[in-house]
């Protein structure tokens, strides 16, 4: 009796953190999408994923970048950057008039 091994699904912190080419199995697949080993390999061979696959020697990977924009997450350059919080003058006025300076 063979036990298959099963592979839990990313989260969105660890989506971030794969390399620039991710793996086309397990990674993609399985954990992202959900599918077996063989439906993976068939799909990409007949160019039905919803993603394109690079192909390096025998090895077939996805873009993270690509995984990320079709779960619809930003990518790091289209992260917003957050600046902290300053106070304006016109709020320095309003909160002295409300202490009664």
């Amino acid at each position: 009796m063979t036990t298959a091994l099963r592979r839990e699904a990313l989260t969105v912190a660890q989506l971030y953190d794969q390399p620039p080419l991710m793996p086309l199995w397990p990674t993609f697949g399985q954990a992202i999408c959900g599918m077996s080993e063989s439906t993976t390999y068939q799909l990409a061979a007949e160019d039905r994923l919803p993603i394109e696959t690079v192909r390096m020697g025998r090895k077939r990977y996805v873009r993270t970048a690509d995984v990320l924009a079709w779960l619809h997450l930003p990518t790091t350059s289209e992260t917003p950057a957050v600046a902290p919080a300053e106070a304006s003058d016109e709020h320095d006025q309003n909160a002295s008039q409300q202490i009664g300076a």
